[in-house]
């Protein structure tokens, strides 16, 4: 079972104001003080919260504390933010009521970072998707980008915001976001030019400087060092804790997911560096004849390199600040601008450029952000604006800013009480009419019609005459002097004329938080806000895009005598429809109060948190939410928190909720006069009452605490003895098992001894009587062998003496034989010696003849051979003496240039033999025989291939050359440039294909065409709404191009080829290519030509080719980029060519992502 928590346990303090008892303002800010202590920032009164600015990080926005409050209760958990965030989401999402939430609060209260964490919890509660989750980001992105330009460091806060915004967040049915939209009030501009001591400028300018690389800094013509612009205070620039290069780097990145293109990021941020050029400008005096001074630009190269970012010629911004212009009823009137009016309207330029660059921004944040469908949505709205200012020094700002706030808490007022009494109305209470102080009497001072202050100073700045702040001062006292909430030293209400609280230039007014000295010094000028018509003109005249769009009035066509709205007046109109937007809404308040001054963590003073309190009418809030019943809440709630306090109700009550609280408080006692029985919820009308009931719970908790701790305790004891007698028997059992382990242990131990031992004695007996019998085994043996050797003894010297005599027989007869043997051997060696000797010498007598004869042969032929070699060496000698003085110079030479001959001769006639074929695309070619041949070899080739080339072509007839041509002419625009040139190789031109000479449906089509069609072909319109494609015709002639209906053959457009300015494709292999038109062409109307085709590379080659051969224009720039801008009539569409598998399969989709974005989806190659 999940268990929950409530407001009132563990309570730091009183979680509730309205609990609070005794109510005062002492006891109201201690509270706030104990709960501070204790890092409880949060605070109720109802359903109002009070968040206190900690100044330091706290564990308390996580998204397991989202998960936490997300559906639960108000009060169901401690004091949250998040609380208040998800009730009033829930309200949008289930009961379809739109939604507001104030956010209000003096500057460093922590506002800003209230609306984030309100943003971050809708956008973490809300429901997923691609579509959904781009929105949320793009939502929770736009902040970044409106701090940079629209937050400041200032004494009080390192990041206030100098705005205000309010932000209407739209929904769908199911509670997803759709958009959003966002309404800025009252930039603060002035700070543009001039800044207090110890505060910044806006953070973007110090960002650029910080963030920026080199190379942008020099395009836009910046340096980084903050000393030498003018615009830019040096004793604050830079700030603790803030790194303004990152920051500049997740504004780019911001502005990136928000949708900005690159062109228009870098036409903003030139608008900011001009605006710090802007404020380099000096001005001098210079004499005229007529004795008036005239200013003159003292150093012109700020002021160039301003008109060169801005693209205005230099004479005439030059001449818009030393002269004025003045019209009425057809007269021009030129006036010279004296050193202080130039410098004027230099710093007026520099704060309208900037008021109105952020003007752009918002609006175009809200064309990226707003939803794109036209159904009904639901509406959450976040107002951030400036809480109530009280300064030493009060001037217009603050009179406008507090009147805003004077109409928020009369809206909260009025809102507050209508809810209390539709409560009771819907419960069955009976209401009572509450007394509180109504503010409307303020609201009338300021903005009545007639004797208001706001519409006396647009009468006083309209009129005719001399007009000072002393005059618009003397008209207030004159017309407000009778007003109880007016003061001046001249009216009535001041009690002393002589009070020095009150100059005479300054007027109090008695707000709701208080009074407040204003001093009238500047009004009318900021009331006026006037820019001089020369310098709207000359900021019109500029080539800059954005520059035209944010002086229109600067167009002399368009001049516009009339007398711009008032300062005063725009902004009275605009609160006028935020308050009536916030009326049809359900609100939602969050109050922001500032601990200290010292923007550090654990202090509290008093008086700034009393001075807040009294300005934000907390403790009126708290008197009207308690002036009926000060405590409500659902009876199920009720009962089953304080169900315990009485046993028909404890622990479980069968009944219905109401019934059981009826038992209940009849049970305790409680007077009936201190509460009331609603519809659905038991209503508490006095804190002490609520107090008693929770005192009684805490009583019984703790006697319930003590019951469930003695069964605990009793339950654990037994168990405890159950578990040691558990324990006790499993030891016993195994001590056992133990014992009796041991014992027959040593039982079979002792069994094992006694058996070993008779085994060894029984073995030790057969042992004995095995040895014996061995014994006397062997002692037979012995004596038999013995007696047997003694024989064969004895018949071996009797052999031995027989052999012995043979023996001496055979040796005697061999003897004889060998003697008589020798005898024969002696005689026939005698025989054969003397056969030998004459052998010998007849053969000695034969070898020296032979000898002799072959020495005598040998000595004729050397004779011979001598002769033959002496011959053969004369003759040579004779024709080496002839030919010597032919021969000797260049036989080298000869005998060079012959082996060279022989070899090309050889190398030219195996190169015949190995010729490659005659084709074009053939690469092959013989090798290379021989290294010194290197360059023949690869000149040869060159030749060949150039030969074989020519004969090539003198095959080709006129239409294939033309072809071949463009071939070539498409090999140059796209190759390795577009990833579909490759699979267009292959695929031959034809041009027609069509045919709409032959076919009879186009008939009709083909006689309004004058010149003879190139290219026919069906390509795909697409149309920018939604990305989708419509079939043409697509038509190319020598002098125009022709798009017409595929069913019907009628002629959609023609354009003609000198209105074509360029042709854009993307890399991809995508068919997409889109025709650019020259601005102010006939044919360029309805802005340029979205088309897709298969046959895409024909089709622009053929363009190209048939815009070079025209004598009249110049040829078609063809640009390949995977992002490119198309123009659709006054808009401009970025069309971005992506990869990845688009929904229908392998093919290329486009789908629309908002109204300046059309994206290309191709399939990864």
């Amino acid at each position: 079972m999940e268990v929950k928590t409530s407001l009132l346990d563990n309570m730091i303090g009183v979680g509730d104001m309205v609990l609070l008892e005794p109510l005062s303002e002492e006891s109201f800010i201690e509270n706030l003080n104990k709960r501070f202590d204790h890092n409880e920032i949060y605070t109720y009164i109802g359903s109002v919260v009070i968040s206190m600015n900690p100044y330091k990080s706290l564990p308390i926005y996580t998204a397991e504390k989202v998960e936490e409050y997300r559906n639960r209760n108000f009060y169901e958990l401690s004091p949250h933010i998040f609380a208040l965030a998800d009730e009033a989401y829930r309200s949008l999402r289930d009961q379809d009521k739109d939604q507001c939430i104030l956010i209000t609060g003096e500057s460093g209260a922590g506002k800003t970072e209230a609306s984030k964490f309100v943003m971050s919890y809708v956008a973490a509660v809300c429901g997923k998707g691609q579509e959904v989750n781009k929105v949320k980001e793009q939502l929770l992105q736009s902040n970044p980008v409106l701090e940079a330009f629209g937050n400041a460091k200032t004494m009080r806060n390192d990041n206030s915001s100098r705005f205000g915004k309010y932000m209407d967040i739209e929904f769908d049915f199911k509670g997803d976001p759709l958009g959003g939209v966002i309404s800025n009030y009252l930039l603060e501009k002035s700070r543009v030019v001039k800044q207090p001591r110890g505060e910044r400028n806006f953070h973007v300018f110090y960002q650029l400087l910080s963030g920026a690389s080199d190379d942008m800094l020099k395009k836009l013509k910046l340096d980084r060092d903050f000393s030498k612009y003018n615009y830019l205070s040096l004793d604050s620039a830079t700030v603790n804790g803030l790194d303004d290069a990152a920051s500049f780097r997740t504004v780019r990145n911001a502005m990136q997911i928000v949708g900005f293109m690159e062109d228009e990021v870098q036409s903003v941020l030139e608008l900011v560096a001009a605006v710090l050029k802007l404020g380099n400008i000096e001005f001098k005096p210079e004499s005229r004849v007529n004795g008036f001074d005239e200013s003159r630009v003292k150093d012109k190269n700020d002021l160039k390199e301003m008109c060169e970012l801005l693209g205005i010629e230099q004479s005439v911004l030059e001449r818009a600040f030393s002269f004025r212009t003045v019209e009425a009823k057809m007269e021009k009137v030129s006036t010279t601008l004296n050193v202080a009016q130039a410098y004027y309207a230099r710093d007026a330029l520099a704060k309208n450029l900037y008021s109105r660059l952020f003007s752009w921004l918002v609006n175009r944040i809200n064309e990226s952000i707003k939803a794109q469908t036209k159904k009904r949505k639901k509406v959450m709205g976040v107002l951030d604006i400036y809480g109530f200012e009280i300064f030493e020094d009060n001037s217009f700002e603050q009179f406008i800013i507090n009147y805003c706030n004077e109409k928020l808490q009369q809206i909260f007022i009025e809102l507050t009480l209508r809810e209390e009494q539709e409560e009771y109305i819907r419960e069955g209470i009976e209401w009572t009419n509450i007394e509180y102080f109504n503010n409307a009497i303020i609201c009338d001072l300021i903005e009545n019609n007639k004797n208001g202050i706001l519409a006396m100073l647009d009468e006083e700045c309209l009129r005719p005459g001399t007009v000072t702040d002393e005059t618009f001062l003397d008209k207030l006292n004159t017309v407000c002097a009778e007003h109880q909430h007016f003061e001046s030293r001249l009216s009535k209400n001041s009690k002393f004329l002589t009070d020095h609280s009150l100059p005479h230039n300054c007027f109090r007014i008695q707000h709701y938080a208080g009074k407040v000295l204003y001093r009238v010094e500047g009004f009318v000028d900021k009331n006026n806000d006037l820019l001089y018509r020369d310098l709207s003109q000359a900021m019109y005249k500029a080539n800059h895009s954005l520059i035209k769009l944010l002086f229109p009035e600067g167009n002399p066509a368009k001049v516009n005598l009339k007398r711009p709205p008032t300062a005063g007046f725009q902004f009275r109109a605009s609160v006028g429809t935020l308050m009536k937007n916030l009326l049809t809404k359900n609100p939602n308040y969050i109050r922001c109060i500032k601990p200290n001054d010292k923007k550090a963590a654990h202090i509290f003073t008093d008086s700034l948190v009393c001075h807040q309190v009294r300005y934000l009418g907390l403790m009126e809030n708290v008197r009207v939410r308690r002036a009926g019943y000060a405590f409500r809440q659902v009876y199920e709630s009720c009962l089953e928190r304080y169900k315990m306090l009485c046993k028909q109700t404890w622990p479980h009550w069968r009944g219905p909720a109401r019934e059981g609280v009826e038992v209940l408080l009849t049970d305790l006692q409680v007077p009936a006069e201190e509460f009331a029985y609603g519809r659905s919820k038991i209503f508490i009308r006095n804190p002490r009452t609520l107090f008693f009931l929770e005192e009684k719970r805490r009583q019984c908790l703790e006697d319930l605490a003590a019951l469930i701790q003695k069964i605990y305790r009793g339950w654990k004891c037994r168990t405890h003895f159950l578990l040691l007698k558990k324990s006790q028997v499993v030891v016993s059992a195994w001590y056992r098992r133990f014992a009796q382990q041991k014992k027959y242990q040593k039982i079979r131990c002792s069994a094992l001894v006694v058996q070993s031992f008779i085994r060894g004695w029984k073995a030790r007996k057969l042992l004995r009587e095995l040895k014996h019998k061995k014994r006397c085994e062997e002692a037979v043996t012995t004596i038999s062998a013995y007696w047997h050797g003694t024989q064969a003894r004895w018949e071996l010297r009797r052999l031995k003496e027989e052999a012995r005599n043979k023996h001496a027989v055979s040796v005697i007869w061999a003897a004889w034989l060998g003697t008589k043997a020798r005898r024969e051997l002696r005689h026939l060696k005698h025989e054969a010696l003397s056969k030998q000797a004459v052998s010998v010498i007849w053969a000695f007598w034969q070898g020296t003849k032979a000898r002799r004869e072959l020495k005598r042969l040998k000595e004729e032929a050397r004779r011979k051979h001598a002769i033959a070699v002496i011959w053969a060496y004369w003759l040579g000698l004779k024709v080496r003496r002839e030919y010597r003085k032919f021969f000797r110079a260049n036989a080298g030479k000869k005998i060079y240039d012959f082996t060279i001959q022989r070899i090309m001769q050889k190398y030219f006639l195996g190169l015949k033999k190995t010729m490659p074929s005659m084709s074009p695309v053939d690469k092959s070619w013989p090798a290379r025989p021989y290294g010194f041949l290197d360059g023949t070899h690869q000149e040869l080739r060159r030749v060949f291939h150039l030969w074989r080339c020519k004969k090539y072509r003198s095959q080709f007839t006129e239409e294939k050359k033309a072809t071949y041509e463009e071939k070539l002419a498409a090999s140059e625009l796209f190759k390795d440039k577009k990833a579909l040139y490759p699979s267009s190789v292959g695929q031959p031109f034809k041009g027609d294909y069509v045919e709409i000479t032959k076919n009879p449906k186009y008939q009709k089509l083909n006689s309004l065409v004058e010149d003879k069609v190139l290219l026919a072909d069906v390509v795909s319109k697409i149309n920018r709404a939604n990305g989708k494609g419509a079939p043409r015709i697509f038509l190319l002639t020598k002098k125009s191009l022709v798009l017409a209906d595929q069913k019907t053959g009628q002629v959609k457009a023609s354009v003609p080829l000198l209105d074509l300015s360029s042709v854009s494709v993307s890399t991809q292999s995508d068919g997409f290519f889109a025709l650019k038109l020259k601005e102010g062409a006939m044919s360029a109307a309805k802005g340029d030509f979205l088309l897709s085709s298969d046959r895409l590379i024909e089709i622009i080659t053929k363009l190209h080719c048939t815009g070079a051969a025209s004598a009249d224009r110049n040829h078609i720039n063809i640009d390949i980029s995977d992002e490119f801008l198309v123009q659709f009539k006054q808009d401009k569409v970025c069309v971005k060519f992506i990869q990845g598998t688009p929904k229908n399969g392998n093919g290329v989709a486009c789908k629309r992502k908002n109204n300046r974005l059309l994206e290309v989806s191709v399939p990864s190659p």
